[in-house]
């Protein structure tokens, strides 16, 4: 079985802008969270990227034409910046590995995902969608620019399907009842009707045939645009609600962050989005392990991102009943009042650990060794005892490991009653020996970096010899998680045990993935 190792990696978190901040930032136990006030002011907690695309401007600039970079920032959303700048950190750990993965051709594969997607583009998007469209229904329902509705407005006699008139309903829903009215009437003007029949003759202006086609069809464009402009201008409408949506809600799909990372290492291999919710990351290390085993790879680079923090994300979380909302930071295995939401990336340059130590590179933290994946096939947030419990004996099977040979664990670990089950599921396979970390009061939980912070933090602390403190502190540790089990890294650090080291994440959807991982001898 082919060996597989870490040779490079770049981080984008919390109060981290880059690997180097993100290990500095590990050895203290402060929390890394900051207010939200995204809905106005309110009582969030969340995980806040610190990131500027700015600063990898002069890597782009020096492999890419001038308006390279400028594209990037005009159309890139969040995740796809993170995974972008968290891609270039990871080449600088082992100088020319950016040209190795280049001369691997369709050896190197790019495995990066996204927890959620780019909510805040889609978000931003929608909204203009939303505000173009109530200004034009309620320009073609005014009655001036409607016969139907004049004609209507004289009579008054009852209409099937007729929406009440917005004047006659409560203020508090004063907005739907305009959407339903104006929605109702622009759907009945002939005038609008008149403007369209106008709209599909201009569109219908095509390639003349037997022209040269792209001097021709820069001919069409300019002259559609002409008439365009020539209609609006007859009618004084504004603009059609469908030209305010902008392309870029197709340009940040969730396949984004990996298409823009081949395209800028240009690396041609597979790429594509493994999304596996917040057991993301382990998915994702799974599949790369397979296909450099499996000797389909020689390379892969793979990782997750999500977008900053959204009311989008923190409201839906809130209503889910997951996140805490008291403006004080809720720490694992204390009083279980919820996460925090966070953003960021996490990206990793894997390779086959022989292949890549014969050209001189060098393997980083440790060795991930195996990783057992399973689903609950149970309840969409609630996690079931069985499944990460299987996803353990499954990862440490493979890993050929006991659990008598496990010297740490990493905790899912969200501050919330789940914690209680995932310490008792775990101390029904591992022994009281075992020193466990819970880190999302640190830096929260990205819903897929998550996991890739909490493995690079543990691979990181191993690597150095000791294990990075947590938040918590031993006063804090709930009662009756302490009666389960007492062997926890508290707010300060301790040496790295000796044995392997795990680490699980459950996702939503009951979707499991257990990492088990040793230390390079030395």
């Amino acid at each position: 079985m082919r060996r597989v190792g870490i040779f490079g990696w770049g981080v984008v978190a919390p109060r981290s802008r880059n690997i180097e901040a993100f290990e500095r930032n590990l050895a203290s136990s402060e929390s890394w969270l900051s207010p939200f006030n995204g809905f106005g002011p309110d009582n969030f907690l969340v995980g806040t990227p610190d990131f500027n695309l700015a600063e990898y401007k002069p890597w782009i600039d020096a492999r890419f034409p001038a308006n390279r970079f400028s594209q990037l920032e005009r159309k890139m959303g969040q995740p796809t910046q993170f995974a972008i700048g968290a891609f270039i950190q990871s080449l600088a750990q082992n100088p020319g590995i950016e040209q190795e993965l280049q001369a691997l051709g369709p050896r190197a594969h790019v495995y990066v995902g996204t927890g959620l997607g780019d909510l805040p583009t889609i978000q931003a998007i929608s909204l203009d969608l939303y505000r173009a469209q109530r200004r034009w229904n309620r320009f073609w329902a005014a009655p001036e620019r409607n016969a139907v509705l004049r004609q209507w407005l004289e009579t008054r006699e009852a209409v099937a399907g007729l929406p009440p008139e917005p004047a006659t309903v409560d203020e508090g829903i004063r907005d739907e009842a305009e959407d339903a009215w104006w929605a109702y009437w622009t759907g009945r003007s002939t005038e609008l009707r008149e403007y369209l029949t106008e709209l599909r003759d201009i569109e219908a202006i095509g390639v003349p045939d037997g022209a040269d086609v792209e001097s021709a069809k820069l001919a069409v464009i300019k002259e559609k645009r002409t008439r365009n402009a020539r209609l609006q201008k007859k009618w004084s409408s504004p603009e059609p609600p469908w030209n305010a949506v902008s392309s870029n809600v197709l340009w940040n799909i969730h396949n984004t962050p990996a298409s823009q990372i081949s395209m800028l290492g240009r690396i041609t291999g597979m790429t594509f989005a493994p999304v596996a919710a917040c057991s993301s990351f382990g998915y994702g290390l799974k599949l790369a392990m397979n296909a450099i085993q499996l000797g389909e790879a020689k390379a892969v680079v793979m990782g997750m991102t999500d977008a900053a923090p959204n009311p989008l994300v923190v409201g839906g979380f809130y209503n889910a009943r997951v996140i805490s909302a008291d403006a004080a930071i809720s720490k694992p295995l204390t009083a279980l009042r919820g996460t925090h939401i966070a953003g960021g990336s996490v990206v990793w340059v894997m390779g086959d650990y022989d292949y890549f130590v014969s050209k001189g590179f060098k393997p980083l933290g440790m060795e991930p060794v195996s990783v057992g994946v399973t689903a609950d096939a149970d309840h969409i947030i609630t996690p079931s005892k069985e499944g990460p419990t299987l996803a353990i004996r499954e990862a440490l099977a493979a890993a050929g490991c006991t659990p008598a040979d496990v010297g740490s664990w990493d905790l899912h670990a969200t501050a919330t009653p789940g914690d209680y089950l995932e310490v008792q599921n775990l101390r029904d396979v591992m022994p009281e020996s075992v020193l466990i970390t819970a880190r999302k009061g640190t830096f929260g939980h990205g819903m897929s970096a998550g996991g890739g912070w909490e493995l690079t933090a543990q691979y990181l602390g191993y690597e150095r010899g000791g294990v990075f403190p947590t938040p918590l502190k031993r006063t804090e540790l709930n009662q009756q998680i302490s009666r389960v089990h007492e062997r926890f890294v508290f707010d300060e650090a301790v040496a790295t045990p000796a044995g392997c080291a795990g680490k699980l994440s459950m996702g939503v959807g009951g979707i499991n993935a257990c990492v088990i991982s040793r230390p390079w001898k030395k």
